[in-house]
């Protein structure tokens, strides 16, 4: 009796066995099948306008794909976003065009078709486009970069013949016309001027220093743009306080009858750290500085240093993480990697010299001295390490921490302008006792 019953109830086990596979793969379905797909998110926009080129920036959510091209007559950039759908921060965009962005003249944004949306830029000239990603890093989430430069770019030599300062070298330059001599009666036309008197007019003219160049400076305020270097605890951020600075020391500078600055930057807007070296050759620079108030990991950390390149390694832990912090500015501030010249990174390093180094380490120390008598010195000697933006191979290259901008007591001096103004008092002291000690004369190149 107990056999039907066994049989009866196999149909029910095989019945139960079948609902417990569907279940699982039910289960093993919903695991593995993927997630119906959405439009990414634009979170910010931003757009930093400059002479040297406009970049464009929006950040999302997630890697975005892209096309675009020119437009002639009028000049249009258009570019098509795919997998984005309009929303109200893209928009935004529209507004962030300002009335003197050197380039570009309105914006234009709109759905194209579904899950694409296209940008229009209608430009005042002729651009080339660099169109490019850049990976999360620091704050910032996938960036969709548009760095439009001009095709003809400006020169930085012509721009310091447009503020005069090359027709003011050569006034400089030229010789003084002879003095008239005084409207007197002679009492006897033999009557001559004695050969010890014209020997000692002779001396006294021999004597006068003769001015034969112009002496360049490159001033380099840090960061910059997407880069907004170290943000201290009231939120100052590092690359205005370092212009504000550069400016104030550039106009220092340009009161000294023989002197004149190129800035590397002169606005909000990043610039390589290559390009830094690149700028400063191309105006044949005397010296570059590169002007930073960093952060540090400690709110205690406290007063002003001078570092310059170092041959075979940083002089102290502080040292490398401090240039490993600066040298990661690019990443930070967005390079577009298709276009970065890394034989050129490679051929700085290579030609700098031991000559180079010395002449930086005499810089260094002049202007160490000077910032020790406004601030307390971090360290009181100049220290080494590989900064990549202090690798020109022929001009003496320093890198000046102002003060740590993480450091609550600092931060307000950094902000403050009466020590704004003696710190770049104390930098162009430095500066001219480099010179009184190395002679730009005894260099063999002329500006």
């Amino acid at each position: 009796m107990p056999r039907p019953t066994e049989v009866r109830s196999q149909p029910v086990r095989r019945k139960s066995r079948r609902t417990l596979l569907k279940a699982g793969g039910t289960l093993l379905l919903s695991v593995f099948a993927p997630f119906p797909s959405h439009a990414a998110q634009i979170m910010a926009v931003r757009v930093w306008p400059a002479e040297e080129y406009t970049r464009v920036t929006l950040e999302n959510d997630s890697e975005l794909k892209t096309s675009h091209f020119i437009v002639k007559d009028p000049e249009r950039l258009v570019v098509d976003i795919e997998g984005l759908e309009l929303n109200p921060t893209l928009k935004e965009l529209v507004a962030k065009i300002q009335p003197n962005d050197p380039y570009i003249k309105q914006v234009r944004v709109g759905q194209n078709r579904p899950n694409v949306v296209r940008l229009v830029f209608d430009l005042k000239e002729e651009i080339n486009p660099q169109v490019f990603t850049l990976a999360p890093v620091g704050s910032y989430r996938h960036r969709l970069v548009f760095d439009l430069y001009p095709v003809n770019p400006p020169d930085p030599i012509a721009a310091l013949i447009a503020r005069g300062e090359w027709s003011k070298e050569a006034k400089e330059t030229m010789p003084e016309a002879a003095p008239k001599p005084p409207d007197v009666q002679l009492a006897k036309a033999e009557v001559k001027p004695e050969p010890a008197q014209d020997e000692k007019a002779a001396a006294k003219t021999q004597e006068k220093p003769q001015i034969t160049r112009m002496i360049t400076i490159a001033l380099d305020p840090g960061h910059g743009g997407e880069d907004p270097g170290a943000i201290g605890r009231g939120g100052s951020r590092e690359k205005d306080v370092v212009l504000a600075i550069a400016k104030r020391l550039k106009a220092k500078i340009e009161e000294q009858p023989n002197m004149r600055v190129m800035l590397t930057r002169d606005g909000d807007y990043f610039v390589p750290l290559h390009v830094r070296v690149q700028k400063a050759r191309k105006v044949q620079a005397d010296l570059f500085m590169s002007i930073h108030a960093d952060a540090f990991v400690e709110s205690t950390a406290r007063g002003s240093s001078v570092f310059v390149l170092s041959e075979k390694g940083a002089t102290s832990t502080a040292a490398r993480w401090l240039a490993n912090k600066e040298n990661a500015a690019d990443l930070i501030g967005g390079v577009n990697i298709k276009t970065h010249d890394k034989q050129l990174a490679s051929v700085l390093l290579d030609l700098s010299t031991t000559a180079q180094i010395n002449d930086s380490l005499k810089l260094g120390k002049a202007v160490l001295n000077e910032i020790g008598g406004i601030n307390r010195l971090h360290r009181g000697v100049v220290e080494q390490a590989g900064f990549a933006v202090l690798k020109a191979p022929d001009i003496p290259s320093i890198l000046i921490e102002t003060a740590f901008i993480s450091n609550p007591e600092e931060e307000a001096k950094l902000t403050d302008d009466a020590y704004q103004d003696k710190m770049a008092d104390a930098v162009l002291k430095g500066i001219r006792k480099y010179f009184a000690k190395n002679p730009p004369l005894a260099k063999s190149k002329l500006a």
